[in-house]
Parts: C-alpha cells; structure tokens; sequence
C-alpha cells in the first residue's frame, strides 16, 4: 500500500470572521484579506513539513491546487511540486491534480512536468483534474467544455509524451502547428497518471477505461463502495479486472499524544464546510454547464433554500463516528484507520493530516507520529489483505499513442 501525506495548505492567517460576514470566501472574498508576510511564513512551514514527513517514512507527498479561496493557497501545483524536486530524496511527488480544463497550452504543461519527472529522478506520478467550478470562473473558462477541454487536453499530454516530435494538432479546442518539446519525462512511457475525484459517474468510467488508478475523496464507505463497483464494471468492459492498484482513498485523519488535543486540531477540518471559512456560492460552485442537467438542478435547488445539500451537512461528531474524520492517539487511529481500510481497500492511501489553525508544533507532532507509527502499522495491515499499489502490482501505463506508429499515421493526426 502505498501512503501519502496531503495538506490544503490553508491560509490561516486571515480574518475568518469577515469571510463569514461575507458569506462565500471562494472565488470573491476580496484578497486584500491575505496578507503576504504571513502567507511566505506559512509557504516555508509547509515546505518543511513536507520534507519532515518524507524524513519519517511517508511514501509520497500529495499537492492540488485551488483559486481564489483561503482554504488552499497553493495557486499552481507545480510549483510545489518542482521545489519538492530538488528538495527531497525518495518520495513519490503526487500531484493531484493538473486542473487540465484551465490549461491554454497543455504542451507546455506537459513539458512542466517532464522537468519535474526528471528533476525528481523519475519520482512524479501525474494526476489530473477537472478542477472546481469556482475555478473555471477564477481563470476565464468557460465551464460549458470544462469535460471536452479535459479530455482533449489529456490526449495532446499523454500524445506529446509518447509520440517522437514533430507533429500537428487541430483538435476542437487546442491547435498546435508544431508539437516538439525538447523535455520529455524520465520514465518511459511516461509518469503514472491517477485520478482523483468524488461522485462524478463520467469521470470514473473514464478512469476506469484508461486503466487510471482512481482515488476517492474522503467519499462516505458506501458511496466508495459504489465508487468501486463503477469501476470494476467499466474496466471489465474494456477487458481487465481492476484490482486494489487501481483504487486510492483520501481521508482525513489527526494524530496526536492525547486524544483531546487530536480531537481539538481535528475539529479545524470543518474549515471546507463552511464552519470557520464560509463556503462557496453553490451557484459558483457549480455554474451552467459543469455538471450534468440532475446535478446541476441538485445543487441549485439546495441554493434556492428548497433541498438540503445533496453532498449531506454532517456536523464533526457525525463525521468522526462515520469515520470520514479519524483523530486520537496512534493506537486510536490505527485502529479506526483498519476499519476503514478493511471496508474501502486501497492500494493507495492519502492521509490529509492538518487544516486550519493547526499550530505548527501540534502539525509537525502530526506527522512525526503519522508516519513513524500509524503509516508503517496501516502498510502492514494492508499486506496482509493482499492490497498492493501500482508498483507492487507492476500495474502496466496506459499507452494509447504507440511510438511505433508509421509516421504517416502520426502526421495524419
């Protein structure tokens, strides 16, 4: 089992309370709310604990990226991604994920992160995303191809990384006269692509049929169930049976010496549902076009005040007793932590630590005894359920634009 250590990388140092006055701090909450001084000590706090959690025996460091919001400052993924790099050894630098959608040019994107693969020395695993809705509106795009543009993006990535330039794209949104970069990824056929996402059918059949790993997001156990059975029904189609490498799980999980100290930093998690932060407008959140029509009418229904949340309001203590929020003491946690493992069986697990106002002593305590004792008790658990990751299943990569293509046929597309 592979286990990774994940953060938001939250703008703690601003004033919650007028975001919560304000009502929305996505996408409009004014930046003059961000002071800089703060933003550059917590940008190099974070840095730190990530090369502490790949010190004490992390297997990987997840990034993402979000706009516009204080709950995430890391504005372009890549770029933690490339100083992790050079600054760390032996982690798998997991980036989950290139908002593919957002790309006006997804050849240079693909060259970013071939010099990351190569930097790295062959660590990165590449995820890509379709990114949130307020995230189309932060950067110009239009929402009503947020799908198109992923996919067609997709195919020009993985084609520029697998296909001998020069070659020409005309796709329907990205024309390229000349595909030639000179940085291509050290691994060959190229840097392991994953998935990750919440209830999206489409996204996970797809997944499924590029032979992706998915990785669900803090899903409730039996919707990660149905998460499962979607993808073991779409990879049966296209002739394999998905195994727990094809399955990755994001949890929210604080570990601390006591459990009232764990149970206090853990409460900072309810800063995404709009307890401390405010939310996006659920409008923003998922404008005309982004959904299909049924979610779409869901969520502008909860908007309107005539339905409830259809991603549910659980308050902390229900999320704590479903297991959607883990907190305690190392024996607390991995107990709790099997449970969950037993039930959901991922070969790929992203523990998302620390959110909020975590102090840094109590963040940097988090993960010295996350991955010095519940990750290595978890990885032991798993491999006696036969829970392998990619590596260990030495899951082959998708290649569907074979280099030895004629090249007659390369030019042809």
């Amino acid at each position: 089992m592979h286990m990774m250590y994940f953060t938001e990388q939250p703008m703690a140092a601003y004033d919650s309370k007028a975001g919560l006055d304000y009502g929305a701090t996505a996408l409009t909450f004014s930046n003059s709310y961000f002071d800089p001084n703060e933003g550059s000590r917590l940008y190099n706090e974070y840095l730190e604990e990530y090369v502490l959690a790949e010190e004490c025996g992390a297997d990987g460091i997840m990034l993402n990226e979000h706009h516009n919001a204080p709950f995430c400052m890391q504005a372009r993924t890549n770029m933690f991604a490339a100083i992790l790099a050079a600054a760390t050894k032996k982690v798998k630098i997991v980036i989950l994920g290139n908002p593919l959608p957002l790309s006006e040019n997804p050849v240079q994107l693909a060259e970013e992160l071939a010099m990351i693969d190569m930097i790295s020395k062959g660590r990165l695993v590449s995820g890509f995303v379709r990114g949130g809705g307020q995230e189309q509106l932060a950067n110009g795009v239009n929402p009503a191809f947020n799908r198109e543009r992923f996919m067609e993006a997709h195919d020009l990535i993985q084609k520029t990384w697998t296909v001998p330039g020069p070659f020409r794209w005309e796709g329907t949104h990205y024309q390229q006269r000349v595909v030639n970069p000179w940085a291509i990824p050290m691994q060959k056929p190229y840097p392991r692509v994953w998935i990750p996402g919440v209830l999206s059918k489409e996204t996970i059949i797809w997944t499924a049929q590029q032979r992706y790993p998915y990785i669900a997001l803090n899903t409730a156990i039996d919707a990660t169930k149905a998460i499962k059975d979607t993808y073991d029904k779409a990879a049966a189609e296209v002739g394999y049976t998905a195994g727990p490498e094809n399955f990755g799980y994001l949890i929210r999980v604080h570990v601390q010496d006591t459990e009232e100290k764990a149970m206090q930093n853990a409460r900072q998690f309810m800063w995404m549902q709009g307890e401390f932060t405010g939310l996006a407008n659920p409008v923003w959140a998922n404008p005309a076009g982004y959904f299909s029509p049924s979610g779409r009418r869901a969520f502008v229904e909860f908007a309107t005040g005539r339905a409830a949340n259809p991603r549910g309001q659980m308050t902390f203590e229900e999320q704590i007793a479903s297991t959607m929020i883990i907190a305690g003491t190392p024996s607390q946690v991995i107990e709790r932590l099997k449970y969950v493992v037993e039930n959901t069986r991922p070969g790929i697990m992203a523990v998302w630590a620390n959110d909020g106002v975590v102090s840094k002593e109590d963040r940097r305590r988090c993960i010295e005894l996350l991955c010095r004792e519940v990750m290595p008790a978890i990885k032991d658990y798993g491999k006696s359920l036969g829970l392998n990751d990619p590596w260990e299943a030495n899951a082959p990569v998708h290649l569907r634009y074979s280099t030895d293509l004629p090249a007659s046929k390369i030019a042809a597309e």
